[in-house]
Parts: structure tokens; sequence; C-alpha cells
């Protein structure tokens, strides 16, 4: 996952914990899965939308 190896990801994994706290580390998964979600949904949104005017300057 993004070129990073287990040893990476668990210092990054108690890093975290020594920052935020046990607690807190659920809630921020989940802002981060719906930032990445809406920020996925943005992309295939301007995605279509540049193929709907491609085909249009076909025409």
């Amino acid at each position: 996952m993004f070129g990073l190896g287990f040893p990476e990801l668990a210092v990054i994994v108690v890093v975290a914990i020594f920052i935020f706290g046990p607690k807190k580390i659920p809630e921020l998964g989940s802002a981060l899965g719906k930032t990445l979600r809406g920020f996925k949904e943005e992309l295939k949104n301007n995605d279509d939308e540049t193929n709907k005017e491609d085909d249009q300057e076909q025409v």
C-alpha cells in the first residue's frame, strides 16, 4: 500500500495512537474514509463530465 511495508505501517499506527489516543482513532478512520469516498466520487463525476464534453465535440 503506497510503497509502505508492514514495519512502516506499524510505526505510523503506534505514533497515531500516541498522538490521538486509542479512543479517537476510530473517529479519525471514519472521517478519512468519508473524505476519500467523497474525493473518489468527485473524480468519477469529473471524468463523466469530461467524457460527455468529448462526445459532444466529436459530433
